[in-house]
C-alpha cells in the first residue's frame, strides 16, 4: 500500500487561520501608519490566547504585545493637545517596539512544536 505525499507531511499550522492573518496584520498596519486600526487584530489575538488552550503558552507575549499598544494609545488619548492620528503622535520607540514584540508573536506562532 502506498502513502501518498499529502497525508504524510505534518501540518505545520495548529493555529488557527485568523490567529496568523491577524498576527501579521499587526506591524503592517503599525508601520503602514494605521496604528489605531491595529488595536483589532491584537484583540483577536488577545482574546484567541485567553480561550484557546492550544494558544496558552502565547499568553505572556500576546499579553506582552497588548501592553506595548495600549501604552501608546493611553498616552495619546490622555494628552490634552493631541495629534488627530495615533500614528502621527506616537513615539517612534513605541513604534519599534510594538513592532518588535508583534515579530516575536509571530515567530513563536510558525516555530510552535506539535505535542
Amino acid at each position: 500500500m502506498t502513502q501518498s505525499a499529502v497525508s504524510a507531511a505534518p501540518t505545520l499550522r495548529r493555529a488557527p487561520w485568523y490567529i496568523f492573518t491577524a498576527a501579521w496584520a499587526v506591524p503592517t498596519l503599525v508601520l503602514g501608519q494605521f496604528a489605531l486600526l491595529a488595536g483589532v487584530p491584537i484583540a483577536v489575538v488577545l482574546v484567541a490566547s485567553i480561550r484557546s488552550a492550544r494558544l496558552r503558552a502565547m499568553r505572556w507575549r500576546v499579553g506582552a504585545l497588548a501592553v506595548a499598544y495600549a501604552t501608546p494609545v493611553t498616552i495619546w488619548l490622555l494628552r490634552s493637545e493631541r495629534a488627530p492620528s495615533l500614528s502621527k503622535d506616537m513615539h517612534p520607540v513605541f513604534l519599534v517596539l510594538i513592532t518588535l514584540v508583534s515579530v516575536i508573536v509571530i515567530l513563536k506562532l510558525h516555530t510552535r512544536r506539535k505535542r
